[in-house]
This record gives C-alpha cells, sequence and structure tokens, in this order.
C-alpha cells in the first residue's frame, strides 16, 4: 500500500504492514510449488523415461499433500501455537524441493514431492492463523487482501518464472523454486506465537481423512496408472468416508471437532470453494500441455499469464467491494461462476488453440481464485470458536485443496481418454455443482458487510 495507506488511519505499525506481504510471498512461493513445476512436465518425463500422464502425479500428488496435511497444521497449531508447525513446514518444504531436484528416478521424484507438498502446507492455514491473532476488524480485511494480492501475483508468476528458469538451468532448478520460502522465516519470526491449548493431537482421526482425501485424487487420475490404483483409490474412499464419521461420533472433539463440520458455513462454503482451484490447477495442466504440443517454448507459455499478474493487485480491491455489498456466501457464489466461466472459455481455447481465449480462461480464474480463497477464509474464522479456529481453517483448506488436487487429476487423468478439451469440460461440472451446495447459505439474509481491503 503506497505510504502505508489505510493502515496509517488504523494506527498499524510499518512492522506490523510488513507481516501480511511476507505471509503472502510465502503462500506465493509454495504455490508456485505447482505453477512453475506445471509448465517443465514435459521435460521431467523425458528425463525421468515416464509420459506426460505420468508425470502430472508429480503436480496432483504435491497438492494432495498440501490438501490432506493443512488440516494437521491447523489442528497443531491449536494445540502448540503455530511456530513450531511453521517451522518443520518449511524445513520439509525445503528439504522436499532439493531432493525433487537431484531425483535420480520417478519414484524419488513423487516421494519428494509428496514431502515438498506435505512441508508446503503449513503455510495457507498458519499464514491466515497468523493474521488473525495479530488484527481484527478492518486491520484483518486490509492484511487478508494485502496476503491475497502478493500470493496471486507470485503464483501467477510461477510458469513464466519456471519457463525462464528451464530454459537457463533446466528444469531440476525449477522443482528448487520454493526453498526460497526459508529466506522469508527470519522476518516472520517476531510474529509467530507459541501459544496453544497444550491438548494432544488425534494421529488417527488425522490419518483417516488423510486417507480417504487420497482415495478421491487416486480414483480420478487412475486411467493413467491403470486398474491397481483405481482399486485402490476407490478401497480408501468407499472404507474412508464411514469410517471418519465413525470416528467424529466417536471423539467429537477429535482431529475433526463435531462443532466444525456441523457448522454449515464452513462445509457448504469450502465444498463450494473447491471448485475454483480445481478450475485453477486443470488449466494449468491443460494450458501448456496444449501449446507445448504446438511448438511453444515454456517461457512462451508463462508470458500467457502476464495479464494474471498485472490483475493480481486490483484483486484485494475487487473481493473487499463483493464482500462489502454481498457478503461471504454470495461472493463465493461470484467465486464460482467466474470458475466455470473460466473453464468454458479453456475448453473451447483447448479445442481451437486460441490464444486470445486461453488468456481470458487464466484472467478469469485468477479473479475467481483471488475471491474464493479469502472469502472462505474471513468466513471460515467468524462462523467458530477461537479455539477450534485453526482446525476449522485447516478442514476449510483441505477441502479447497482437494478440488485442486481432484482439477489436475482430471485432466491428467482424463485426457488421454477424452482429450484436454473433454476433460475441461468435465471440470466445468463442478463449478455447477458447488453453486447447489451453497444455495441454503445464498437464499438466506446477507451477512453483515466486511470492510472492504484495499489494494496492496
Amino acid at each position: 500500500m503506497r505510504d502505508g495507506g489505510p493502515w496509517v488511519h488504523l494506527g498499524v505499525t510499518p512492522q506490523a504492514r510488513r507481516v501480511p506481504f511476507h505471509l503472502g510471498a510465502l503462500f506465493g512461493l509454495a504455490g508456485m510449488g505447482s505453477s512453475s513445476a506445471s509448465i517443465v512436465l514435459r521435460d521431467l518425463a523425458s528425463d525421468l523415461g515416464v509420459g506426460v500422464g505420468v508425470a502430472a502425479w508429480a503436480i496432483s500428488l504435491y497438492v494432495l499433500m498440501l490438501a490432506v496435511t493443512t488440516a494437521v497444521y491447523g489442528r497443531v497449531a491449536d494445540l502448540v501455537g503455530v511456530r513450531t508447525p511453521l517451522l518443520v513446514g518449511l524445513v520439509l518444504m525445503g528439504s522436499g524441493s532439493l531432493v525433487s531436484a537431484l531425483a535420480p528416478t520417478f519414484g524419488v521424484e513423487l516421494v519428494a514431492r509428496m514431502a515438498q507438498g506435505a512441508g508446503a502446507a503449513a503455510v495457507p492455514t498458519l499464514g491466515v492463523t497468523i493474521l488473525n491473532q495479530r488484527y481484527s476488524g478492518a486491520e484483518r480485511g486490509y492484511a487478508l487482501g494485502r496476503l491475497a494480492a502478493t500470493a496471486t501475483a507470485i503464483v501467477c508468476a510461477g510458469p513464466l518464472v519456471g519457463g525462464l528458469v528451464d530454459q537457463w538451468l533446466g528444469w531440476r532448478a525449477v522443482m528448487a523454486l520454493p526453498i526460497l520460502g526459508l529466506l522469508l522465516l527470519p522476518a516472520l519470526w517476531p510474529s509467530l506465537t507459541r501459544e496453544g491449548t497444550g491438548d494432544r493431537l488425534d494421529v488417527l482421526g488425522a490419518g483417516l481423512v488423510a486417507a480417504t482425501a487420497a482415495g478421491l485424487v487416486l480414483l480420478v487420475q487412475s486411467p493413467t496408472t491403470g486398474l491397481v490404483i483405481a482399486v485402490t483409490g476407490g478401497l480408501l474412499l468407499v472404507l474412508g468416508a464411514p469410517a471418519v464419521a465413525a470416528w467424529v461420533r466417536r471423539r467429537p472433539h477429535g482431529f475433526l471437532p463435531r462443532s466444525v463440520i456441523r457448522n454449515p458455513t464452513v462445509v457448504r462454503g469450502a465444498v463450494a470453494a473447491a471448485a475454483v482451484p480445481a478450475a485453477w490447477f486443470g488449466q494449468l495442466i491443460a494450458v501448456p500441455l496444449v501449446l507445448l504440443r504446438e511448438g511453444w517454448a515454456s517461457w512462451q507459455v508463462g508470458l500467457l499469464l502476464v495479464p494474471s499478474i498485472l490483475l493480481s493487485p486490483l484483486i484485494p480491491r475487487i473481493s473487499g467491494g463483493l464482500l462489502e455489498r454481498l457478503g461471504a456466501a454470495r461472493t463465493l457464489g461470484v467465486a464460482g461462476v467466474l470458475a466455470a466461466v473460466s473453464l468454458a472459455l479453456a475448453t473451447a481455447g483447448a479445442a481451437l488453440v486460441s490464444v486470445p481465449l486461453l488468456v481470458g480462461a487464466l484472467v478469469t480464474v485468477t479473479l475467481a481464485f483471488g475471491l474464493g480463497q479469502p472469502t472462505l477464509s474471513a468466513a471460515v474464522s467468524d462462523a467458530v470458536h477461537p479455539d477450534v479456529r485453526g482446525v476449522a481453517l485447516g478442514v476449510a483448506t483441505l477441502l479447497f485443496l482437494v478440488g485442486g488436487s481432484v482439477g489436475s487429476a482430471a485432466v491428467a487423468g482424463l485426457g488421454d481418454l477424452l482429450g484436454v478439451p473433454g476433460s475441461l469440460a468435465v471440470l466445468a461440472a463442478l463449478p455447477l455443482l458447488g453453486l447447489v451446495v451453497l444455495a441454503p447459505e445464498l437464499r438466506g439474509r446477507r451477512s453483515p458487510g466486511r470492510t472492504a481491503p484495499e489494494p496492496a
């Protein structure tokens, strides 16, 4: 914000103003683990001796681990504070990035990417938790807006940065980019608390949730890997869902507190919002696949996201204005409509190999993502008790990011069967289903307006 912007009128110190920027940069680098890697899948596949469809597991498993471990970090933060879990997550993200860059085989690459994703998962939930601890009211609106703008710009820059690094240093250097997140830890360290409830983590509950989410992603991407993966995913999903339900009944204050999963704002909002990252990650796989087949260089594909980067500073003003006028539920509904429109544009663009349509799709899905993530975080934060806010944000982020994993898996898994345009068309049904889930909230009375975030 120029000259401190609205922060000055709120009495927020310059040091406190920098916290959302640092967190947004960290969030962006975690997201760059998928956005920059998507641009080098063809080179990775060629070097490690697998097909491009199989290589897409490096994206899907990264996003899957990013999704299923966010709730773990959120719950741990409730118990012991944010300092230790964030430190562990960043070290794991950096270590996984290094091993990914040096992996001699595709098997090692997948394990490294899973570790990298599990570490990066600390950032989304804990970042919002830190902002909730430091700010309230209008201050929190500005902080969430600045975080979203910074993160979106960096994630959108991922394909271009990845393409340039790939051009100069090769795909392995691209996989190491998230290590840069460790450089931000000293700036954030004074803002990290060590206060928690002191309770124990429900490890079995966390494992059941992770296994069930993994089953969904394995099932969606199984067309590229065969019957064994399909059966494994199906069993995990069919057995995991009732097991999670039974465990919640037995441990109502465990990993998934009953008060959180019975909260309609949390569940409906997260399920509806999950269609947005599905559209985003699906297009991250689809657009490079289409254009690289046409002979484009990886850095040229990255240029298509420059308009999205330029849009990013405007997102806080747009999202803040919509929240003020429409409330959280309707703003999520707008994000869902934009995600559906982006997938329609991407479907047509992939079928016709039309650059204007593909750019339009990417700009639209960037706006949808910029609306969906901070709106979901703000709505969930207000809907639950502070003692379970971390796990509520974790559960909401889990469902949000599982959508991203499903999006990338759908394009990779269905692309060989239906073609890239066909797989994108299938994904376009998800935002519409999300609107159906959100319908009770949309019919309800509009929630009180928020103070609109200003541009970062």
